[in-house]
């Protein structure tokens, strides 16, 4: 849409994926043509266009040179283990890996902040930074708990929005595309689900903006096809301020993939470290939350619980309120025509999968 309205467009790296073009109707990726960086990208643009550029890094992907956080100057000692994960050396060192990628990913948009400023355009480009799944690590990835959910979320454009500013109003990487467009003059078209949130970035204010932005819904099906049939693990959830709510639709399966080798947890040493451990007093129960079988319905009380760690569904103290966003939670998926909610979500296991088997082709400094 921006490109018809005379918008230079492209990306760098990932772009949109993993998929395939074809089976939408398109030639190629929905970001645009593909750049080997983003000053071939400006070069490209035509004289005063206005453009939208996508920075796909694939860091921090997984995986990661061992031990070259440790080298980079990171000390063991520093590392904040997250309560989902045994703390271990191993634990930690890997730690300090996936950390490594994240300040390369930040350089790297450091850079591309300079060719702006370089230009004179760095004021008047909104940029936003943000990623589209939590940690690599048990119990964060391709879960609805926060550290599966929960991302990054920075913008910044001098010439329209003040800065220093932390808004607390829930957002969804599907509202991102009608903010851009309205952004840009356009109107989001009428099956967007998602909501422009450019008022909130407007506003000037702190805390929470828009009072009906106190909750967010979200959800996953199939990740990987690490279990039999190739079947995926359903789930849904309503977050708010206090609680997290979230529906397991199939909980005879395994959410973690089956323990063949658990593979919708991506292979990493905490992983293996996890398992080689998992009989341990200090493993045990950090194991059975991440890779065991889980209730229908589960209940954190953020309040006392931030780490959701403690499943509250189903005690007498939290029934009224597991009721209410239960029903909150149906509600939005029959709203949204969710084949869950309409009894007809096993029609998600029968889609074809495109998944795997991408090779990351990049210039990037390792």
């Amino acid at each position: 849409m921006l490109e018809k309205a005379g918008y230079h467009v492209g990306f760098t790296r990932k772009g949109w994926g993993p998929g395939y073009n074809e089976p939408g109707g398109r030639t190629r990726n929905p970001a645009g043509p593909s750049f080997k960086n983003f000053g071939k990208f400006l070069e490209a643009r035509p004289s005063n266009a206005p453009f939208c550029f996508w920075f796909g890094s694939y860091d921090p992907h997984r995986g990661y040179k061992w031990r070259s956080g440790i080298q980079s100057g990171m000390k063991l000692e520093d590392i904040e283990v997250p309560a989902p994960l045994p703390d271990s050396e191993k634990v930690r060192t890997d730690i300090c890996d996936y950390y490594w990628e994240v300040q390369r990913f930040d350089r790297e948009v450091g850079e591309l902040l300079e060719v702006l400023q370089e230009k004179g355009e760095l004021d008047n480009t909104l940029v936003v930074i943000t990623g589209d799944n939590g940690l690599p690590f048990p119990r964060c990835k391709s879960n609805l708990y926060d550290r599966g959910t929960n991302v990054p979320l920075a913008v910044r454009w001098p010439a329209k929005v003040k800065g220093g500013r932390v808004a607390e109003d829930f957002i969804s990487l599907s509202d991102l595309a009608p903010t851009f467009l309205e952004a840009g003059g356009l109107k989001p078209t009428a099956d967007m689900t998602g909501r422009s949130f450019l008022d909130i970035l407007t506003s000037g204010k702190s805390g929470q903006v828009d009072p009906e932005r106190d909750k967010v819904f979200t959800g996953m099906e199939r990740h990987t096809t690490r279990r039999a049939g190739k079947v995926g693990y359903p789930m849904r959830a309503i977050r708010t301020h206090e609680y997290l709510y979230i529906r397991n639709f199939k909980p005879d399966r395994w959410p973690a993939g089956d323990p063949q080798g658990y593979g919708d947890i991506d292979g990493s040493p905490t992983k293996t470290y996890m398992m080689q451990n998992r009989n341990e007093p200090e493993v045990k129960r950090l194991f059975e939350l991440a890779f065991g079988k889980r209730p229908a319905e589960e209940l954190y009380d953020l309040r006392k619980d931030p780490d959701q760690l403690n499943n509250v569904a189903g005690q007498a103290q939290y029934l009224d309120i597991q009721m209410k966003l239960d029903i909150m939670l149906i509600e939005k998926l029959k709203k949204t025509k969710d084949p869950r909610a309409l009894g007809k979500g096993d029609i998600f296991d029968k889609y074809p999968y495109y998944g795997g088997g991408y090779k990351p082709k990049t210039d990037q400094k390792r």
